[in-house]
């Protein structure tokens, strides 16, 4: 029996006991469980003095320096909250360009002057770290000597516990710098982009006199998907298991056209799994929402409620954790890969980006007056003309080896970024731009006669799912994020080029006002160019559409396709001096970051074809071979019975011949991906060993890649090793 076999028995025999789903279902209730493994408001007002309580309240929201004395008022609270919860060890818990986190766990264990042990946590171990940063991804920002690295407490990230069979963890979120100061992680530009959109959102706050606001934060809601598949498969699929895909695998004759998998009932074994997951992210405060079967079999969803974007990435990798986690403890494996299966949909990471102020009010929401209305319509106007000077920005910060098979199947946006508003918005905007009077009926759009200010609906846009920035009501959906990746990079990004929007409003505003305008005339007199000059990004058609391709281009909206040349856009002179502008990234950090992603898509692309080609080698070829000399031998055995007529076996030497053809080609393209992957190693220099493992690498494991999976097809079934797209995505 093959391996393939022994799985689909397992899995078979797993079902028919009735042992595979996990956990009994969870009936704990939500509000009983929630932020209990978090440092949260109750557990602060219960470990922490008043005065602590209070003071580090007023600096999480309006910013503020945490004296010495402080610390240690908050090291000694979370660590007898910590001990209380079964807390042994803390960790500075940060994100380092790796794309994932990383902690190194100190034990509370201490001992006092009589030698006798005590719990010892101070403001010391709370606010500061030092990792050794040598084996992290810094681009060439640190030299061998100064490998030390530093971890900085993020008080506005709340502390939480990780409960584990051995125990818990205290974790406490930090940033990641380097022994000169250089930002060596993801939260560091994306706290850094979150005061710059502060400061600039503020100025045009006040310009339409609203002194009540003291801060201005972006928020998202990011909604996970991912595919499950029983772990029996997953280790007999060395391509999943080093690489997150599979390289090889032909379709399976039900995939997802007949779309019953979409929004569908949800096993008993996989909602187990979700409700698992669900009560370990409630208790860590994350407020997961939705929960549904996705498009493509075996494929899933899960979306919490918006949260201030620095929160909501923290979550987001928890999420990403917890799912791998508790997936282990139902037999299962996750499959967060962009693309893990090729001919079905793959996995995104919709973005729903807005911007709060801190009375809580959601910028981008159309108000109830004019007045309001055209502070919507600034920062409405500010975001659509930041994402058409810099889309190229956009594009960069959701590039990897994973999104590339993603964007532009017809599942996805693709690479080309464009703004989808809705044809009430659009036709406003239009009409502005052209000073004609907007006229809708009272359930629509109603013009109140006062010229160029309609009152807008709150419900004046509609989804379009082909769209990768659309606007949805109050908030702007970037759906390319790839499901694997940070939402850090896309976060800063747009917060950046926001705000730098905003700023040359502001300026452009007050100069008008300077000059005698009121404050409609200045205002206008500032949007009016920009939505004319922003036009070209705006598109309400099908972004699916391959004529879109061609209408995108005469508009000269940029089409970056793969991960080398987008990337080049990170370090081009107008993106660079808005990050060091903004003060989100120094030009080092800058080029930093274009060296580790290109390092990491040429290393990702290289384990790729190393581990193709050993499963074609160790794996596919002896069992063509075995298969060939099946054919070969029934035909011997057929024409050595007494008074048979060779001829009857026309068919199958001619089989045997075409399958014969098929090896020799196998042998072929096995040669040439290890002829290209020796060269493409060879290449020292970075941007063109990226460029050498997207021009010749790809093709040549898609060649190999079509041979294998033309074997699959014509193999005897009993014969094929590798667990097939029909077993994976549908017997779990």
């Amino acid at each position: 029996m093959s391996g393939r076999e022994f799985a689909i028995r397992e899995i078979i025999e797993k079902n028919s006991c009735n042992c595979n789903t996990g956990k009994p279902l969870a009936t704990a209730n939500i509000a009983d469980i929630y932020g209990t493994n978090v440092f949260n408001d109750a557990a602060m007002s219960k470990f922490l003095p008043y005065s602590a309580h209070k003071k580090l309240k007023n600096i999480v929201k309006l910013g503020g320096k945490i004296d010495d004395l402080l610390a240690e008022e908050v090291a000694h609270g979370v660590k007898e909250w910590a001990i209380s919860k079964g807390a042994t060890h803390f960790t500075h818990w940060f994100q380092p360009m790796t794309g994932l986190t990383a902690e190194k766990h100190d034990s509370f264990l201490s001992f006092d002057k009589s030698g006798m042990p005590i719990n010892r946590f101070s403001g010391k171990n709370l606010s500061q770290g030092e990792p050794d940063a040598s084996s992290f991804p810094s681009g060439g920002i640190r030299a061998t000597f100064e490998a030390r690295g530093y971890t900085a407490w993020d008080p506005t990230s709340p502390i939480f516990l990780i409960e584990n069979t051995a125990g818990a963890t205290l974790c406490i979120p930090t940033i990641f710098l380097s022994y000169t100061g250089e930002a060596l992680d993801k939260k560091t530009p994306l706290l850094r982009s979150i005061g710059a959109l502060s400061k600039a959102a503020l100025r045009v706050l006040k310009l339409f006199n609203n002194t009540s606001a003291v801060k201005v934060y972006s928020t998202v809601g990011p909604e996970q998907e991912y595919f499950l598949i029983d772990r029996a498969y997953y280790y007999r699929r060395p391509d999943l298991l080093l690489t997150g895909r599979a390289l090889f695998g032909a379709p399976s004759p039900k995939g997802q056209q007949m779309e019953d998998h979409y929004f569908g009932t949800i096993r008993e074994r996989i909602l187990a799994f979700m409700q698992d997951v669900e009560n370990e992210l409630y208790k860590l405060g994350i407020p997961a929402k939705t929960r549904h079967n996705e498009v493509a079999p075996a494929q899933f969803e899960l979306a919490p409620i918006f949260e201030d974007s620095n929160i909501a990435t923290d979550h987001n990798q928890l999420i990403m954790e917890t799912l791998k986690k508790i997936a282990a403890r139902h037999d299962l494996a996750l499959l967060i890969h962009e693309k893990p299966f090729a001919g079905v949909n793959g996995s995104g990471k919709h973005n729903n980006w807005s911007m709060s102020d801190s009375d809580d009010n959601n910028l981008l929401e159309p108000g109830k007056t004019p007045h309001e209305n055209l502070q919507f319509l600034t920062f409405l106007v500010a975001t659509i003309t930041g994402v058409y000077r810099y889309s190229d920005v956009l594009r960069a910060s959701i590039a990897s080896a994973g999104n590339d098979h993603r964007l532009g199947a017809n599942e996805a946006p693709p690479a080309i970024i464009s703004v989808f508003l809705g044809e009430q918005l659009n036709q406003i905007l239009d009409n502005l731009e052209n000073n004609k009077k907007t006229e809708y009926s009272d359930k629509q759009i109603i013009d109140l006669g006062i010229s160029n200010l309609p009152v807008i609906n709150k419900d004046a846009t509609d989804r379009n799912r082909t769209s990768p920035f659309a606007f949805t009501g109050n908030k702007f959906e970037f759906r390319a994020v790839g499901s694997s990746q940070s939402i850090a990079p896309a976060n800063y990004s747009i917060n950046t080029v926001v705000a730098t929007i905003l700023n040359q409003f502001s300026d452009t505003i007050e100069a008008n006002i300077k000059k005698g305008m009121d404050l409609n005339k200045a205002v206008m007199e500032t949007i009016l160019p920009a939505i004319k000059e922003s036009k070209p990004i705006r598109f309400e058609g099908n972004n699916y559409d391959p004529a879109w391709e061609k209408e995108a281009e005469k508009r000269g909206l940029p089409n970056k396709k793969t991960t080398p040349d987008s990337l080049k856009d990170l370090v081009a002179k107008k993106n660079e001096e808005i990050f060091v502008k903004a003060g989100v990234f120094s030009k080092r950090e800058i080029e930093s970051r274009y060296h580790i992603y290109l390092e990491q898509y040429s290393k990702l692309v290289n384990i790729e074809a190393e581990t193709a080609l050993t499963i074609a080698k160790t794996m596919i070829l002896p069992s063509a071979l075995k298969y060939q000399g099946f054919l070969a031998g029934s035909i011997q055995s057929a024409t050595s019975v007494e008074g048979f007529e060779k001829g009857a076996v026309k068919s199958q030497v001619s089989m045997l011949n075409a399958y014969s053809k098929s090896i020799e080609e196998l042998n072929a393209k096995i040669q040439k991906l290890e002829k290209t992957w020796e060269e493409a190693k060879s290449v020292e220099n970075v941007e063109k060993q990226a460029d050498a493992y997207c021009k010749n690498i790809m093709p040549a494991m898609l060649e190999l890649r079509n041979v294998v999976d033309y074997l699959e097809q014509v193999t005897s079934d009993e014969y094929w090793v590798l667990p097939k797209y029909r077993e994976m995505l549908f017997l779990y």
